[in-house]
């Protein structure tokens, strides 16, 4: 078993100045709630600035405590994958660094560092977490929850709530370059390695419940295509012919 000693919070981000500061706010907590229990470690927050046109840096530029990086991919894949290769430094103890991912649009609890550092330093290697939308409206909601299984051993994959121990990150290849779905590949490859993971309902996050996502086949587009099947109606912002 190898104890954690770093760790690592790669964000990324596309124009997301107006939901960034609660993410970023709710990651300091989580920090300080680390630091209060463990403050030997070292920790490092991340912000990866994918094509933003807004005031997204800005915003990150009123924390010091975070770092950002500037990236032209256009891709959640390959951000995130350039925020960890940022971070982590040739010859490093990859072993006892943990990565911890989320997105932009996300609030983490204040136990989320601590709740992942610890089943790290019970020898896991992978921690899928869970994910609950806000602001949705209630009938959505309600079927949102009836086809989502929140409990222990759950069978989802959230990169905005995901962490991973640097060694079997980088053994696994590390985050695809694609717009979609670049959290299950990895998460696919860290299990098909044999590293120890699980899958909890402990430390739940909150993310933003928006109708227009980034590409078609995400998030937004299933929340669209859920809110269309409860209300027979198209929802705000989809379009008479929905894929993904």
């Amino acid at each position: 078993m190898t104890s954690v000693e770093r760790v690592v919070v790669v964000v990324p981000a596309r124009d997301e100045e107006r939901l960034l500061p609660a993410c970023l706010n709710s990651i300091r907590v989580a920090r300080h709630a680390l630091a209060q229990r463990r403050p030997e470690l070292g920790v490092e927050v991340v912000v990866v600035l994918d094509r933003c046109t807004d005031q997204s840096a800005q915003v990150v530029a009123g924390y010091g405590d975070v770092t950002s990086l500037v990236s032209t991919a256009g891709c959640v894949g390959a951000a995130r994958a350039a925020g960890v290769a940022a971070a982590l430094p040739a010859g490093g103890d990859d072993r006892r660094t943990w990565l911890a991912s989320t997105d932009a649009d996300t609030e983490v609890p204040a136990d989320w560092l601590l709740a992942q550092v610890g089943l790290a330093d019970e020898g896991l290697d992978l921690v899928l977490g869970t994910v609950v939308p806000y602001d949705l409206e209630t009938r959505v909601l309600r079927a949102w929850s009836q086809r989502h299984h929140l409990g222990e051993g759950h069978p989802h994959v959230h990169g905005a709530n995901l962490g991973v121990r640097a060694s079997s990150y980088l053994a696994a290849g590390g985050f695809a370059a694609v717009p979609l779905h670049e959290d299950v590949l990895l998460a696919e490859a860290v299990k098909a390695s044999g590293s120890a993971w699980v899958a909890t309902d402990a430390v739940r996050v909150r993310t933003a419940s928006r109708w227009r996502g980034r590409v078609s086949g995400g998030f937004a587009t299933y929340l669209r295509e859920l809110a269309s099947e409860v209300s027979d109606v198209a929802a705000p912002g989809a379009t008479q012919s929905l894929s993904g």
